[in-house]
């Protein structure tokens, strides 16, 4: 107990520290947390405008690319409309020059050129008029006057002055005949264009002025020349042969509208065309001068080319409307913020339920820390209290064996046997508490050895006959042929179980029946389906007696399911356990009752231990609720599941898998087999025939089940009317040739069925058709239980005087079978506990405990199979005794004794035993076993037994076949006469 103790203190402590490190080290200080927080609101600001401005930009500059593409489309467009009209000013100007100077007479008058240039305008649109001044020296002026009947004038319509040279217009479209006679010279710009125009040879620009309609125009001028110039005339060769000049004036304004209404689908932006041949004071040529309204954060200049090479312009365009809201940038950078914000706060909220949780964990640990301490508590409490009890009750017990073992009147040993079934349950209630301690320790270990089920079944239900028996309550078990003879595993563990249940079910019934089933996990079925059939009044169901059930026959499939899933959670993928798995064989079993039922609202609490359905069960019934807790436990341990289907007022079925292992050693196989054979022996009854007369299939099958087991061939007929029909109908005997059944089983409920004169002829054929046989067939009766009154009338009217009383088991069946039928076994001799006295007969055996009356329990036992048994009361002084060398052949040793324990004391015997074995020189070799006996059945279990050196252990109160078991890996039987 004290290592547990330090064991505990030891792993508290371990934990403790690992959570106070834990909390030292915390990722980061709870008192940090709103700091950080803050500073990732300020983290989410500055990143949200960042990615404001980024998206912003990203609209500005393609907003900027769409000016500047809408800008230069604008200006190439004005620039190649202008060409075009610039090309039909050329033209014309070539027309002048062949028709009317290369021609003589000239081609060409006012009339011709005003009519041809009003029906091409169509070809400059962009042109308000063009007209065709002739250069005129001085020294030609006056006859040029006298030709044209006028004189040449200014510009401002006064008669011109005396120059080198002038350019009077004599040729002019109808729309600018005003400007006939009027020297295009006498203006100074005029003037230095026409100059330039004809030192280049090509077309050359005014400056921007308004034209008559308001407009911003400039006047175009092409020189004329009167002779084909070289390829690369120079200045002077092109003064020389200039005899005219070629103008027009362009409604530059008119052009730029135009241009803009054709592109008037796209984005509305504002125009603003310049002449910025003098860059410091440029002179605008479409727009406003002033830059009011639209978007001025945002222009673009694109330049453009009249052709003439001394002239500049350029456009600047801009939106007309402002820049739209960036909702995208908006929508986007405030997404980010929220989002960001929502994860800092999450992270925020985890951290402080991290904080809660770690506080709250260090809260749990103290409570987990005050709960081990009282579990270990109620351990050390149920450790006591199951060894002070199981002390006297040792004592109780033994004495009690020994009493009964003496010469006894008949009263004084029913006193000593109810005496002793009373403490034996009161030991029965002891296990049971302490086996759920050890479940929720998890220290129950459970064994693995070969045993019969079938054997087990019906020593359970021998256990509650008398009950059933008593309540008219049919008590039955069935296992199917497929599943095996001997299984490996833990029969005393699967005894309880069943034990539990059936003790459950007899509870709870009144009426009706309890039917116990086992079959192979992958062919179970229902053993029965729910089938009614009308008798009389009565409604009957196929089952054992015809009562209904809760099970609907889907309970197997239910528990298939169940155990699937069960299997599934506890896959291992060790490869040795694999292997061994091919090995197991998986079982249902069932626990079927027409009893009371279970309630809906009391089905949450069937496996809570201590918890029964209501208060008036534990008054009515008794019990402490603690058996089906223990079961589902041993169940789980046991590879499997248990579950139940209830209906009030109608019944249970629990129903549970169980994972055993199949037995393939033969020897082991056979011994099972033998030990059985002398409990019922099967070869007596081999070959037989039987007939079983029951009108319900599933009660008849039992007992076909049962008497398969002794070697006996069963028919099965539904009345006895279809049995008389065995010996031929209506008096028509079966030949003799053929064999008679050596007995007839009639179930109690068909012989009363009514069938009163059927049975009688039955009978009288048995007796005549008997004569021709060495013996005639015998009418055995079957019951659950049976008055005196039926008993008599069953003997008159032909049935053996001995009666198979149900339950049925195979040994209770081959034992009536034998009084029957007159089979006589071969005589052995018997005598108890022979076994068990020829391995301890002759054996000198020290037995060490500190209370004196489990001495004398102990000693007594062993003395009553001829053992030689000395006591001694402590560890020193079984020390003592055992100085090698001893002739004791086997110690029984107490653990919890005062001064030195058996713990100890065993450890100080192997010392002994080690030095002694190292000085004998290959002598025989000093090892006595050492069986534990001691009532502490929770911390005293065998691995800490075999730890210290002992070989074995025996719980107190020990009896006659867990000592057997103890004893038997030692000592070899002798045979006793």
């Amino acid at each position: 107990m004290g290592e547990k103790i330090q064991g505990y203190h030891t792993v508290s402590v371990r934990v403790n520290e690992q959570l106070a490190s834990k909390r030292r080290y915390s990722y980061v200080h709870r008192d940090y947390h709103r700091r950080i927080l803050g500073f990732w609101i300020v983290l989410l600001l500055f990143i949200s405008k960042e990615i404001y401005n980024c998206l912003d930009d990203v609209q500005k500059e393609r907003r900027k690319e769409a000016l500047v593409s809408m800008c230069d489309q604008r200006a190439r467009m004005l620039q190649d409309q202008f060409s075009v009209s610039v090309n039909h000013v050329h033209a014309l100007a070539i027309l002048v020059s062949t028709f009317h100077y290369y021609k003589n007479p000239s081609a060409i008058d006012q009339e011709t050129f005003a009519e041809y240039t009003a029906r091409t305008s169509f070809e400059r649109p962009l042109l308000s008029g063009v007209a065709y001044a002739e250069r005129v020296l001085n020294s030609e002026r006056e006859e040029f006057e006298r030709k044209h009947g006028w004189t040449i004038r200014t510009m401002e319509k006064d008669p011109s002055p005396v120059r080198d040279e002038y350019a009077p217009v004599i040729f002019s479209q109808e729309t600018v005949s005003y400007i006939e006679s009027l020297d295009m010279m006498s203006g100074e710009e005029d003037r230095e264009n026409i100059l330039r125009a004809r030192a280049t040879g090509k077309a050359v620009l005014t400056s921007p002025f308004r034209l008559l309609n308001d407009h911003l125009g400039v006047v175009l001028t092409f020189p004329v020349y009167n002779s084909n110039l070289p390829a690369n005339p120079t200045v002077r060769e092109r003064i020389e042969a200039t005899v005219g000049y070629l103008g027009g004036s362009f409604d530059v304004e008119s052009l730029v509208e135009n241009l803009l209404g054709q592109l008037a689908g796209n984005q509305a932006i504002v125009v603003n065309a310049y002449d910025i041949t003098n860059l410091s004071d440029p002179l605008i040529v479409y727009g406003h001068q002033s830059q009011d309204g639209g978007d001025m954060s945002l222009k673009h200049v694109s330049r453009f080319d009249f052709g003439d090479p001394f002239r500049k312009h350029e456009m600047i365009c801009r939106y007309l409307e402002n820049a739209p809201t960036p909702w995208f940038a908006l929508t986007t950078a405030f997404f980010v913020f929220v989002i960001g914000f929502l994860l800092g706060y999450m992270i925020y909220s985890a951290a402080i339920h991290i904080v809660r949780v770690e506080d709250d964990f260090h809260t749990m640990q103290k409570l987990k820390d005050r709960a081990e301490d009282a579990d270990l508590a109620k351990s050390r409490f149920l450790a006591t209290v199951s060894h002070e009890i199981r002390t006297p009750m040792n004592g109780i017990l033994g004495m009690q064996q020994l009493l009964l073992d003496t010469d006894l009147s008949s009263t004084q040993r029913d006193y000593a046997q109810t005496a002793q079934a009373c403490g034996e349950a009161l030991i029965t209630l002891i296990n049971e508490v302490l086996d759920r301690a050890k479940m929720e320790a998890g220290k129950l270990e459970l064994e693995a050895v070969p045993f019969d089920l079938r054997s087990i079944l019906d020593d359970v239900l021998s256990l509650f006959s008398e009950k059933s028996m008593q309540k008219g309550v049919e008590l039955a078990a069935f296992v199917s042929d497929k599943v095996p003879e001997i299984v490996v595993g833990d029969p005393g563990r699967f005894r309880q179980v069943i034990t539990n249940l059936v003790g459950n079910s007899v509870k709870f019934t009144e009426k009706g029946h309890i039917f116990v089933q086992v079959h192979l996990a992958e062919e179970a079925t229902s053993f029965m389906n729910l089938v009614k059939t009308e008798n009389g009044k009565e409604t009957e169901f196929n089952t054992l007696s015809g009562k209904q059930v809760a099970d609907d026959g889907t309970s197997w499939e239910t528990l298939k399911l169940l155990d699937d899933e069960f299997r599934s959670n506890n896959i291992t993928t060790d490869h040795n356990n694999h292997q061994n798995n091919s090995n197991n064989v998986t079982l249902m079993v069932s626990v079927e009752d027409t009893g009371i039922g279970i309630p809906e609202d009391a089905k949450s609490r069937v496996f809570t231990p201590f918890m029964q359905a209501d208060s008036s069960t534990s008054r009515n019934y008794g019990g402490t609720g603690i058996g089906l807790s223990i079961s589902k436990l041993l169940v789980k341990l046991m590879g499997g599941f248990m579950d139940f289907i209830t209906r009030q007022h109608v019944g249970s079925t629990f129903f549970f898998t169980v994972e055993f292992q199949r037995c393939e050693k033969t020897a082991v196989v056979l011994d099972v087999k033998k030990s059985l054979s002398e409990v019922f022996h099967p070869t007596v009854f081999k070959g037989m025939k039987a007939v079983v007369v029951d009108g319900k299939p599933v009660r008849a099958s039992v007992t076909r089940y049962h008497l398969k087991r002794l070697g006996i061939q069963a028919e099965i007929v539904a009345s006895v009317r279809n049995a008389v029909a065995l010996f031929g109908k209506y008096g028509s005997f079966i030949s003799i040739s053929e064999k008679l059944p050596d007995m007839f089983l009639i179930e109690k409920d068909s012989w009363l069925s009514g069938e009163e004169e059927c049975f009688i002829q039955l009978s009288n054929n048995c007796r005549q058709n008997g004569h021709s046989y060495n013996k005639l067939p015998k009418l055995i009766l079957l019951a659950t239980n049976i008055t005196s009154a039926e008993s008599d009338k069953a003997k008159a009217v032909g049935f053996s005087d001995t009666v198979i009383m149900k339950p049925l088991r195979a040994s209770m069946v081959a034992a009536c079978l034998e009084q029957v039928l007159g089979v006589n076994r071969k005589s052995q001799p018997v005598k108890k506990s022979t076994s068990l006295h020829g391995l301890l007969c002759g054996k000198k055996i020290l037995v060490v405990d500190d209370n004196a009356v489990n001495r004398r329990v102990a000693a007594g036992a062993l003395k009553k199979f001829g053992a030689d048994v000395h006591c001694v009361e402590s560890g020193p002084d079984a020390l003592k005794c055992l100085q090698i060398p001893h002739d004791f052949d086997a110690c029984f040793m107490d653990i919890q004794m005062p001064e030195m324990d058996g713990f100890e004391a065993t450890h100080l015997i192997r010392e002994m035993e080690r030095k002694a074995n190292a000085h004998a020189n290959g002598g025989d070799e000093w090892h006595m076993p050492i069986l534990a006996m001691t009532a502490d059945v929770i911390h005293a279990t065998l691995d800490k037994c075999l730890k210290c050196g002992m070989d074995g252990y025996v719980s107190k109160p020990f009896k006659e076949k867990t000592l057997y078991q103890a004893v038997a890996k030692f000592f070899e039987s002798k045979p006793v006469s």
